[in-house]
């Protein structure tokens, strides 16, 4: 039976694509967008915060009229697929901006923030809607689309681990200002004196030591950033030479210093991954196709389909579920990158930490499929939330000096977490099968607007927190001093303050009425409808 039908390898491995291509857009967001408007653009953190939550809690409409939209179009490459090819090539585009630094005045960067992240979310929105639908209505087995959802979610873990793996590493590159650096071992002491000179004027230059040891402090007494930091952001003038003793470090010479333009770095980096980005959208869109139609005699009623919509305790559940889970993984992508770089000063090994995340993740969500037929999605769900948390909070016991101990604790927490997204993606195909059982309706692009939504405002949420709590401790992206002082914010972002969420979200998944028996007898009682309604 066709819409019943084994997909083929080629099949889940071209919609896999589009989750990669999602994810260079929405890790890259997440990972860096908040320490790029804080420490490059010059945004204060509480400013970035509330941009993240009114623009994301804004995008709530629009979710759930793209879903109303996608049930409604039709046409020979069906329903959703079309979606995907239309919106690769501008959500390149508006990701390119994101990480785009005009010369602005304070008030005018804002509202040019305000502007790039809305117009992302919409067009994030246009694509990821019909992305997540078609998974629906690719196959009606619902364990078939189990499967799918897990190659899905390899595909989303290797597009974040493209962005979050290479992307430092891409800002060093594409960052290098050819600078000129010697270093002079002062007598009688264990300081150096490091002058550095560039070609090229840069208007945010960032100097440090690559392996996170040694403390700047300017030569020019006339500066009124004389705190010992372990790096320092400045700008720098063609040909002018700048002046600094490090201390706290053995054996200095020219190799160890690095001097990269932040801002040129960030751009022409995401530029870069944005190719990639529409590449695999495109991708997706050939080779993929539609099989699940709504019932023949089903009639287009945009007020019943609502109706039924906020009926369906299934979706319900998910979508509070969802909303909770995207906070706790939102947290902890968002803080990361900060940690490493201001906590344990190694900042290139951040990239590390998070492509050694994303390989856990993709094991974690290839368990998903064999521990869902043992212990049915609800159970496993659960089980994730709790264990993943649990061990999320072993960070608070962590020093600068425990790196193998974060990196353990990271994996195991992510291999569990991993398994969140692709587990509501599929029981969101659930719900929809729900909703046709239960009405003989089926709304599946509407469904699945929870998906994006939550996703989206979990995420401005989670900026929120970020936001709040890193202000509360008086952090300034570009202030070394103002950076040392929120060191305690930073750990309780890393650890116990997502955890909590995660363990409330446990308890809500309770609520959901899904089991494995239930989903079973609903996928039969389906199939054999569509079986007869095809021979008709």
């Amino acid at each position: 039976m066709e819409i019943a039908k084994k997909l083929s390898l080629k099949e889940k491995i071209g919609y896999a694509l589009g989750d990669g291509a999602a994810n260079i857009a929405w890790r890259g967001v997440s990972t860096f967008l908040f320490i790029f408007y804080t420490d490059v653009f010059g945004i204060d953190p509480i400013s970035v915060g509330l941009l993240m939550l009114v623009a994301r809690s804004s995008d709530g409409i629009s979710d759930v009229l793209m879903g109303i939209i996608g049930d409604r179009y039709d046409s020979k490459y069906g329903k959703f697929r079309p979606w995907i090819l239309w919106t690769a090539v501008p959500l390149a585009l508006i990701l390119s901006l994101l990480f785009t630094t005009p010369e602005l005045g304070e008030q005018n960067k804002i509202i040019y923030a305000y502007v790039t992240y809305i117009i992302f979310t919409l067009i994030y929105t246009a694509n990821n809607i019909p992305y997540g639908a078609l998974m629906a209505v690719m196959t009606g087995d619902d364990k078939e689309r189990t499967s799918l959802g897990s190659y899905r979610m390899v595909g989303a873990f290797t597009g974040g681990m493209l962005v979050q793996g290479a992307l430092l590493y891409l800002v060093l590159y594409f960052g290098n200002v050819n600078p000129e650096i010697q270093v002079n071992s002062i007598q009688d002491t264990s300081n150096y004196e490091v002058t550095v000179k560039a070609p090229i004027d840069v208007e945010s230059a960032r100097i440090k030591i690559d392996n996170g040891l040694g403390k700047f402090t300017w030569v020019d007494a006339n500066n009124t950033d004389q705190e010992a930091t372990s790096s320092k952001s400045f700008p720098m003038e063609a040909n002018k030479t700048y002046q600094f003793i490090v201390s706290d470090i053995n054996n200095l010479n020219t190799e160890n210093v690095t001097v990269i333009n932040q801002k040129e770095g960030y751009s022409k980096s995401i530029y870069l991954l944005s190719v990639f980005l529409a590449i695999f959208m495109i991708i997706t869109f050939l080779t993929t196709k539609e099989r699940v139609k709504p019932p023949k005699n089903q009639k287009s009623d945009i007020k019943k389909d609502l109706k039924q919509l906020f009926s369906n305790r299934p979706w319900a559940v998910l979508l509070v579920i969802g909303l909770l889970f995207n906070v706790y993984t939102a947290i902890k992508q968002g803080i990361v990158v900060i940690y490493f770089a201001h906590y344990l000063h190694k900042e290139l090994l951040a990239a590390s930490f998070m492509v050694a995340l994303t390989l856990a993740s993709i094991g974690g969500a290839m368990l998903v499929a064999p521990l869902g037929r043992k212990w049915g999605k609800k159970k496993l769900f659960i089980y994730a939330l709790i264990f993943s948390a649990a061990v999320n909070c072993l960070f608070v016991f962590c020093g600068p000096q425990d790196v193998t101990a974060i990196f353990i604790i990271g994996i195991i927490s992510e291999a569990a977490s991993a398994m969140f997204p692709t587990l509501l993606f599929v029981m969101l195909g659930d719900a929809a099968d729900f909703s046709e059982w239960k009405n003989g309706r089926r709304a599946t692009g509407l469904i699945y607007s929870a998906g994006s939504l939550a996703t989206k405002f979990g995420g401005g949420i989670a900026g929120a927190i970020i936001g709040f709590v890193l202000s509360s401790f008086h952090y300034n992206g570009q202030d070394a001093v103002a950076i040392e002082g929120a060191i305690p914010g930073m750990i309780m972002l890393m650890s116990w303050i997502p955890a909590i969420i995660a363990f409330g979200a446990a308890g809500i998944m309770l609520l959901y009425p899904l089991d494995k028996t239930k989903m079973d007898l609903i996928t039969s009682d389906l199939n054999a409808k569509r079986l007869a309604q095809s021979v008709d």
